[in-house]
């Protein structure tokens, strides 16, 4: 058994390696030095033998976006993983292996999810205002009548309880909007704390002004937002994505927005990038944002500090914060 006073030895695996660099400060990097035997070096695949060989003998390994998939025998010290994205789990080989092994895992995602719920409130707001369609139009005056007048009591409705569908939720409630909310795991009393409406999926995407999308993409959910769904939206409603391009038909959607009736804003499509002359592109019903929603620039910085303090509880003896269960 390894002794408690001999420090843990972490490797950073991502790819590029340069993402390192955006994800922790200098400042983060002293605090990761002090807390473990940290290699200086990003592994970026297991090609190479001095990343394996760094890995062989890691007690921690913190990954990001781009990490390679590690099994058992590449790493037979490994007793934890902090990842910097959603799903820990995507960083490993024969999950069984590891189940068996007792390596504990930690995630990102609560983190993660207030970058993309302050883009979608943005959203919902500036929806309300008709921003992006005055912007195209040129028109200038706020006199001008639009599809949405203002968002006092405007009806937003919300698709899944994620971590980020909560956080939005919260970011929601000082604006004076109807908020409801479909999710299979919504139950009356939560939906009373929450401060929403519990209703089915007809009832938001038929009573809603704007449809936030924050399911997850399952084999349950693919194509979830299809054509009978999309024809319940009300003329003039907005479908706003940042779940997964995945859970909407997108075939259909392209088809209702070129009728005109109902709007979208895409930060997610399937596939992503679109092709240049894809349809969606030129609608001009149609908001296109890169899949911008998520942490970007500064914002990866929160997301190094989450990693340095999971590191630090898992020097400390404690349990992950965000704890990511294998099964």
């Amino acid at each position: 058994m390894r002794r408690p006073n001999i420090r843990p030895s972490a490797v950073l695996m991502m790819s590029p390696a340069s993402l390192a660099d955006e994800l922790f400060t200098a400042a983060m990097r002293e605090e990761l030095r002090a807390l473990a035997a940290l290699d200086d070096e990003v592994i970026t695949d297991l090609g190479d033998e001095r990343g394996r060989r760094a890995l062989r003998g890691a007690d921690i390994v913190i990954a990001g976006w781009g990490a390679p998939r590690i099994a058992p025998a590449d790493a037979p010290g490994l007793r934890a993983l902090v990842y910097l994205g959603g799903v820990a789990a995507l960083c490993l080989e024969d999950v069984g292996g590891w189940i068996d092994r007792g390596l504990a895992l930690a995630n990102a995602r609560r983190v993660n999810a207030f970058p993309v719920a302050e883009y979608a409130l943005a959203m919902i707001l500036l929806d309300g205002k008709d921003a992006f369609a005055l912007s195209r139009s040129g028109r200038g005056n706020p006199q001008t009548p639009h599809a949405h007048p203002g968002n006092l009591r405007r009806k937003v409705g919300i698709v899944g309880l994620s971590q980020t569908a909560r956080a939005l939720i919260a970011l929601l409630r000082p604006h004076e909007l109807d908020v409801r909310v479909y999710s299979p795991e919504l139950t009356p009393e939560a939906a009373e704390e929450l401060g929403v409406r519990a209703c089915t999926l007809e009832e938001v995407m038929a009573g809603s002004d704007i449809v936030s999308l924050h399911q997850p993409l399952t084999a349950d959910t693919r194509g979830q937002i299809d054509g009978d769904l999309l024809a319940l939206m009300r003329d003039g409603a907005t479908l706003l994505n940042t779940a997964r391009g995945g859970v909407v038909d997108q075939d259909t959607l392209l088809a209702r927005l070129r009728e005109g009736r109902i709007r979208a804003i895409l930060d997610v499509t399937e596939p992503e990038p679109l092709p240049a002359d894809h349809p969606l592109r030129t609608l001009p019903n149609v908001v296109l944002t890169p899949h911008i929603a998520g942490s970007l620039g500064t914002e990866l910085h929160r997301m190094g500090r989450h990693a340095v303090d999971e590191v630090r509880r898992f020097v400390e003896g404690k349990p992950f914060r965000d704890q990511e269960v294998l099964a």
